[in-house]
């Protein structure tokens, strides 16, 4: 499981370099300011949670079945939560309209965030003697 979650972190952490690097020179003349800046909050979301991944992959606090709902929660999220947002930003290059498909944004964000309340409920369930 740790070396899926680290491989997985590694595939989020590169692709969010290489779409940060296209927002901000491919994108720059073909979408507004606020289109960027948006493109921009799904970059660095998806930058978080790949540095989330590698933190849970190298944990060994967390269960691996709480490692495993982490790895999943965190897939989908940046698929639905930074996805989205890459496609709204972008939504006047295409002849999709992402406004249709923008509720996903928040289901997303709620993966997202149930995560890392994944982590939290697990470490608070150890009971160690160090604490």
């Amino acid at each position: 499981m740790n070396r899926r979650l680290l491989i997985v972190a590694g595939i989020l952490g590169v692709t969010s370099v290489i779409f940060g690097a296209f927002g901000a020179h491919a994108l720059k003349e073909l979408i507004t300011v606020e289109a960027q800046q948006t493109f921009e909050t799904g970059v660095r979301y998806q930058m978080y949670h790949a540095l989330l991944l590698l933190f849970v992959g190298h944990s060994v606090l967390i269960s691996e079945k709480t490692k495993k709902w982490v790895l999943y929660l965190v897939v989908f999220g940046v698929l639905f939560f930074s996805g989205s947002i890459y496609g709204l930003a972008t939504d006047t290059l295409t002849t999709f309209n992402f406004k249709s498909i923008a509720l996903i944004t928040p289901v997303g964000g709620l993966l997202l965030i149930l995560s890392w309340l994944s982590i939290i409920r697990d470490l608070l369930k150890k009971n160690t003697k160090n604490d």
